[in-house]
């Protein structure tokens, strides 16, 4: 089996002693980035529509500061986190907890604040700094512990950090377009780590969940995935020639659609847990399908990129901190009331962000806020239930 499905708890003894919500990267980046993503999704929803115009206006601006946070600021902590944790798994050794993962926290919360209000400089310096400390520490203990198979995911932690420093250079530079284009392709570096964890993780998981479960796997398809998923967010996001980008995204969403249904997705309708994994990767070939529409100009780009950022990003991350958050705090891999209203409002934010301005365009301000309530209510609903447990030690006794 290889060393990337090891995602499981560890099992030596709780030799820890700090604050049990910084004894592993999950429990702080989980906390924090669902409370962010929340948050700041209802300011800009009120921001977006003039129900809300606060004192003080992020300094980049409404459209910037949304585009920036939500793909830097809130899905870096997530993957940070889930890299943290199951890096320590993956590589029998200790990544980040106590001090050290308090001062990366603190930096992503203090950079989070500063985006906000300023200065510019201060921001910049404080919100730089975080991908490329984490990416480092990461790629200290995969050294350490010689696993060369995962050395691309530090390597892409840097790559979304030097994304990140290339917005800033774009954003004082007078040049949102490029700035925009950064974040489009930060969100593509996510894409593609769904891609190849969901990859790795939705088979295994349904073969093990499901008795009986036939789950195919064909050659080309699993060749060709990732490539075709990088060149096709590339494309997009730094708009080659609009049919060029088409064929790419065409071809991105036949093989995710391929790869979908050998891993028997219909049989993981009675298990949540599970199939909002599923679900979260279906967004895979429909977002390309609309991003390839886009490219021809019959779709605003807006409601195509909307479809992999809350579709494949959002339902993926709800789907992944609910199921690491169980396993690593000791508990039965199993969801309840909580969970399913989390996964259903998720799903539903996606399929109405989508949906809603294709349908009917002339209600798309009605649909966005719709679409962010939804959004905000999922993220609530995780915290409701699982901030006890991430704020406390694992109820076997073990560390983590």
């Amino acid at each position: 089996m290889s060393v990337l499905l090891q995602i499981s708890p560890p099992t030596p003894s709780n030799s820890y002693r700090g604050l049990p919500v910084l004894a592993l990267g999950f429990r702080p980046f989980y906390l924090l980035a669902a409370a962010f993503g929340a948050l700041s999704v209802l300011a800009w929803v009120a921001m977006y529509l003039g129900w809300w115009q606060p004192a003080t206006q992020p300094w980049l601006g409404a459209m910037l500061w949304h585009a920036h946070e939500m793909v830097f600021g809130f899905a870096a902590a997530v993957v940070v986190g889930f890299l943290f944790t199951a890096g320590k798994n993956w590589t029998g050794l200790q990544t980040p907890q106590g001090t050290w993962l308090g001062i990366l926290a603190t930096v992503w919360l203090a950079a989070r604040v500063l985006m906000w209000t300023g200065p510019a400089w201060a921001a910049i310096a404080v919100d730089i700094a975080f991908l490329p400390l984490c990416s480092a520490s990461f790629y200290r203990i995969l050294r350490r512990a010689k696993s060369q198979r995962n050395y691309g995911l530090a390597i892409a932690l840097g790559i979304m950090g030097a994304l990140n420093i290339g917005f800033h250079v774009a954003a004082l530079a007078g040049r949102p377009d490029w700035a925009l284009h950064a974040t489009e392709a930060a969100t593509g570096l996510v894409v593609i780590f769904v891609t190849v964890i969901g990859g790795r993780i939705i088979p295994m998981f349904t073969g093990n969940a499901i008795p009986g479960a036939r789950i195919r796997r064909w050659t080309m398809v699993e060749r060709s995935v990732i490539g075709l998923t990088l060149l096709a967010t590339m494309s997009a996001a730094f708009q080659a020639p609009g049919p060029l980008t088409a064929v790419l995204a065409a071809g991105a969403a036949i093989a995710h659609g391929i790869r979908l249904y050998g891993w028997n997705p219909l049989g993981t309708v009675r298990k949540p847990i599970l199939f909002i994994l599923h679900l979260a990767y279906a967004f895979l070939p429909v977002g390309f399908l609309l991003i390839a529409a886009a490219a021809l100009g019959w779709l605003d780009r807006s409601t195509a990129l909307h479809a992999l950022t809350v579709g494949v990003i959002g339902c993926a991350i709800i789907a992944m901190v609910t199921r690491t958050a169980l396993g690593h705090t000791g508990r039965q891999m199993q969801s309840g009331h909580m969970e399913h209203l989390a996964y259903l409002c998720m799903v539903l934010a996606a399929v109405v962000r989508v949906a809603g301005p294709i349908a009917m365009p002339e209600a798309k301000p009605e649909v966005i806020a719709v679409a962010g309530a939804l959004w905000a209510l999922s993220l609530v609903s995780y915290l409701i239930k699982y901030t006890p447990f991430l704020m406390r030690p694992r109820i076997d006794g073990k560390e983590g």
